[in-house]
């Protein structure tokens, strides 16, 4: 009687174990699913993906570059000087009518220049002075182009006065404010001034056109 009971349920297990065995067997592998849900992918369309991706990064490059390049044009067309400014940097002086030994005064860039037609003995007076009797040594050659004309700038090297024409000490200039004294070739002889007057860029355009600038 026990023998037959074992037996009937060893029957039972058995039979059940074949019908799980078949469902899960009905069902397939997980593996088959997953594959069928992959995106299908092929070596053409990826070479297309990455030309046009290379196309629009060389494209936002040039764009980039262009902007920069027509900044770069614009700030540096900002900083040319304009035509009025390049007028105002040279002027033209006619020197016809400045008899010898005459000192006249002109405007160039808002600032007075001397424009000296010097002597004969003016000019010997000015070439004969050593080098140790000058506070800043300058060889009267070295601040003319010719003899006969001086041209230098009209302030003085101290505090920015304008001296006087045909005065002081030694027959040049003289500052009153405090009592410079320059010679014929302005050079800074006596007085707190520390340097010459100074020496603007100048040309002559002929025998009676000073450009001076």
């Amino acid at each position: 009687m026990l023998s037959r009971c074992v037996a009937s349920r060893l029957s039972l297990v058995r039979s059940r174990a074949l019908s799980t065995t078949t469902t899960v067997d009905s069902l397939g592998s997980i593996d088959a699913y997953w594959k069928k849900d992959r995106i299908a992918k092929t070596t053409s369309n990826s070479a297309e993906s990455r030309g046009f991706t290379y196309l629009v990064m060389g494209a936002n490059k040039f764009i980039y570059a262009s902007a920069v390049r027509i900044g770069a044009l614009k700030f540096i067309a900002s900083m040319s000087a304009s035509k009025d400014v390049l007028a105002l940097a040279s002027a033209e002086f006619d020197v016809s009518n400045v008899e010898v030994g005459q000192t006249i005064t002109v405007k160039w860039r808002s600032k007075p220049v001397f424009i000296r037609h010097r002597t004969d003995a003016e000019v010997a007076d000015a070439e004969s002075v050593g080098m140790d009797n000058l506070r800043d040594p300058q060889s009267d050659a070295d601040r003319v182009q010719t003899k006969d004309w001086l041209i230098v700038m009209g302030i003085c090297t101290h505090l920015g006065c304008v001296p006087i024409a045909n005065a002081g000490d030694y027959g040049g200039w003289f500052c009153p404010c405090h009592g410079s004294h320059y010679d014929v070739s302005g050079r800074i002889r006596k007085g707190p001034a520390p340097l010459n007057l100074e020496i603007p860029p100048y040309k002559f355009l002929g025998d009676d056109k000073l450009l001076v600038g």
